[in-house]
């Protein structure tokens, strides 16, 4: 098992089929995006991806931003396949991203994750997150 960043430059037909497919084990009520239109050049977002052999069996996605309080990261669509849960390749995904925000020097890094996703929440836990004392608030725009 190979885990790398994707770059725009590997995406292909098979690798948007893998991805939509793997996105779908984590929300299919979604409307995804393509890969082409994720990883344009002036897009800033990071996507991890572990492979086994040709077959994309996990992925995890950084976008970063600059704002007045710094830059940060945001950690987006972490899935592994459901045959490959409990083998260590969410923490591989997510120590692959923190290595990138390492080197992007980015000053913070956030995400969200369901209170019912406990295997999840005990990974972010042991990469040091901390649960934030904030309101999350979201209007969908159609």
């Amino acid at each position: 098992m190979t885990t790398t960043i994707l770059k725009q430059s590997e995406i292909n037909d098979t690798t948007q089929k893998q991805v939509e497919a793997l996105f779908n084990e984590l929300n299919s009520n979604i409307k995804q995006l393509s890969l082409s239109e994720t990883l344009k050049e002036n897009n800033t977002i990071v996507l991890a991806v572990c492979k086994e052999g040709d077959t994309l069996i996990a992925m995890a996605a950084m976008v970063t931003y600059k704002v007045i309080s710094g830059h940060k990261g945001m950690i987006e669509d972490v899935v592994v396949s459901a045959n490959y849960r409990g083998k260590g390749l969410g923490r591989k995904l997510m120590e692959k991203l923190l290595e990138e925000a390492e080197k992007m020097n980015l000053n913070e890094i956030i995400l969200f994750s369901g209170h019912h996703r406990t295997a999840a929440i005990s990974l972010y836990k042991s990469l040091g997150f901390k649960l934030k004392d904030s309101g999350l608030y979201r209007l969908i725009l159609d």
